[in-house]
C-alpha cells in the first residue's frame, strides 16, 4: 500500500475525469474452493486496490462525485472473528490509511445507491467479472446480470489513470519483475531430463514464495508448448523436448511480473531447435528496437510476424512474400497469439474492463485469426508497461486443419511443415516501460539468446 495522499490523489482526478455521479467500487469477497470456510487465495478487485488500496475482503467503496463524499462500505469484526483471525484494524482505521473519513455498515450500501437512483442521478459500475458482482448489481440496482455491461465513461476514465505508471508503481513492477526473472533462472538451471514437469514448477514456486510474493497467474511449464495455455505438469521431461515456461510473481501490493522462456531438455539445442530459436528470438529483438512512443503497437506486431515469415522462408516452410503473408493471415498458422498487452496491477491489465478500451481506445478490434488475439494496438505511450512476447509455435491438430482446407497454400509449405509436426513451441517474453525516448527493460535480465541458455543449462 502506498502513502494516503498518492490514494487521495487517484480520486480526486477520476472526480475531475468523471464530473458527475455516483461512482460504485466493488470489492472482492472470500470464495469457496470447495466449502465456504475453505477459501481460495485472496485477492482484492486491482481497481479498488489503485483507488482505495484496502486488501481486505467485505468492503465495497462509492465515491459521490455530486455531494464530494468518499465513503467505504463494511462491517467491523465480531470478536468471532477475531478469535479466528487475530486483532484486526477498525474499519475506520482501515479507511483512515487511505484517507477515507466516511464510512458505513455494508447493509446501507442498497440504500445509498437506490436513493441516488431515485433522484434520477447516474450510477456508474464497471463490467463484473465475479458471481458475487453480479447479484450485488441485480439486487442494488436492479440489473439483470446479462445487462451489466459497466459505464463507459467510468471505464474510460480508469483506463485514462491506470495506463500511465506512475514512478512509485514502476519500482512496485521492478521488484515483481525481478522476482519473476529468478524464477525462471532458477527453472533453466535445475531442468534435466527424467524430472517431472511439477518439480520444476516447486522450484519456482519457492523462489516466489521466499521472496513473499504469489503468482501473477497459473504458470505455464510444459514440454507441450504448442498448447498456449498449459496448466498441466505431470509430463516427465524427455532428452530432446523443449521446455516452455511462463509464469509470474505477484507482489503483496498486487503489481506483477510476466516472462517466459524456453529451456532445452539437454544441456544444449539441437540444430533444428537452435535454428527455429534464433528465430524468434529474431522477432523479439527487432520489437524491441522498435518499441518508442508513438509507434502503434499493432505495427510492432507486424514487424515481428515479418521477421518471422521472412526466417522460416530460410528454412522452407514458408515462401511468397513476407508483407502479403502477414496482411492475409498466413503467419498464424505458426504464431497465432498477440505480440503483448498492458501489465499492472493486473497481469493483463484491466482486462475485465475490456481491451477495447485498454488497448484499442474503443477501436474495433480485427477478427483474423491471430491478430484478434492482439491484446495491445494503440500508440505506445511514455509511462505504459507492456510485454514482448512473440513466439513460433507447431500445433498438429492447427496444421492438419489448415492443410486440409489448403489454406494459404501460396505462403505455407506444407509438406516441409509436417516434418515439424512434434516440434512443440518457442516463447520467450520480457516487460518494458515506454519512456520519454524509448523504452526499458524492467527486472532483471533472463537468458534470451540460445548462448545465454545453453551458459546456464
Amino acid at each position: 500500500m502506498f502513502a494516503k495522499e498518492t490514494y487521495v490523489q487517484r480520486r480526486a482526478q477520476l472526480k475531475k475525469n468523471m464530473g458527475s455521479g455516483v461512482l460504485l467500487f466493488l470489492g472482492n469477497d472470500e470464495q469457496g474452493l470447495n466449502y465456504e470456510d475453505n477459501t481460495f487465495r485472496y485477492r482484492q478487485d486491482s481497481t479498488f486496490l489503485y483507488y482505495f488500496g484496502l486488501s481486505f475482503a467485505g468492503l465495497s467503496a462509492i465515491i459521490d462525485v455530486d455531494e464530494d463524499k468518499e465513503i467505504i462500505f463494511g462491517d467491523e469484526l465480531t470478536i468471532d472473528h477475531i478469535v479466528w483471525m487475530g486483532t484486526q484494524p477498525t474499519l475506520h482505521e482501515k479507511a483512515a490509511a487511505v484517507g477515507i473519513t466516511e464510512t458505513r455498515p455494508y447493509a446501507e450500501i442498497a440504500g445509498y445507491l437506490q436513493k441516488a437512483v431515485a433522484q434520477g442521478r447516474t450510477v456508474h459500475y464497471l463490467p463484473p467479472y465475479r458471481a458475487e458482482h453480479k447479484l450485488k448489481l441485480m439486487d442494488w440496482l436492479g440489473i439483470a446480470p446479462a445487462c451489466q455491461e459497466g459505464s463507459v465513461p467510468f471505464i474510460r476514465a480508469v483506463v485514462s489513470q491506470r495506463n500511465y505508471k506512475s514512478a512509485e508503481e514502476i519500482a512496485e513492477i521492478e521488484k515483481a519483475c525481478n522476482v519473476t526473472a529468478d524464477m525462471h533462472i532458477t527453472a533453466m538451471k535445475v531442468l534435466r531430463p527424467d524430472m517431472y514437469e511439477y518439480e520444476v514448477v516447486a522450484e519456482m514456486n519457492h523462489v516466489a514464495q521466499r521472496n513473499n510474493c504469489d503468482l501473477s497467474f497459473a504458470t505455464i511449464a510444459t514440454i507441450n508448448g504448442q498448447t498456449l495455455h498449459n496448466h498441466y505438469y505431470g509430463n516427465k521431461v524427455k532428452p530432446g523436448d523443449l521446455f516452455l515456461i511462463d509464469a509470474g510473481a505477484e507482489l503483496p501490493s498486487g503489481y506483477c511480473g510476466d516472462m517466459s522462456s524456453t529451456i532445452p531438455a539437454d544441456k544444449t539445442f539441437t540444430s533444428r531447435q537452435r535454428a527455429v530459436y534464433e528465430i524468434q528470438n529474431a522477432m523479439h529483438l527487432e520489437s524491441v528496437k522498435a518499441l518508442r512512443p508513438g509507434i502503434p503497437y499493432m505495427e510492432v506486431y507486424d514487424l515481428s510476424a515479418r521477421v518471422m515469415v521472412e526466417g522460416l522462408k530460410d528454412l522452407g516452410l514458408m515462401k511468397g512474400n513476407a508483407e502479403d503473408a502477414v496482411r492475409e493471415g498466413a503467419h498464424a498458422l505458426f504464431y497465432p497469439h498477440g505480440l503483448g498487452h498492458m501489465m499492472g496491477l493486473d497481469v493483463h491489465d484491466m482486462e475485465n474492463l475490456g481491451e477495447q478500451w485498454v488497448g484499442y481506445n474503443g477501436q474495433p478490434k480485427s477478427t483474423q485469426f491471430g491478430r484478434k488475439s492482439q491484446r495491445l494496438a494503440i500508440p505506445l505511450e511514455p509511462g505504459f508497461v507492456h510485454t514482448v512476447e512473440p513466439g513460433i509455435y507447431f500445433i498438429p491438430e492447427l496444421i492438419d486443419l489448415w492443410k486440409a482446407e489448403k489454406k494459404f497454400a501460396d505462403f505455407i509449405n506444407y509438406d516441409k511443415v509436417e516434418e515439424y509436426r512434434h516440434f512443440g513451441g518457442i516463447r520467450n517474453e520480457e516487460d518494458y516501460l515506454i519512456t520519454e525516448t524509448g523504452a526499458r527493460r524492467l527486472g532483471k535480465k533472463i537468458p534470451l539468446t540460445p548462448d545465454e541458455v545453453e551458459a546456464l543449462r
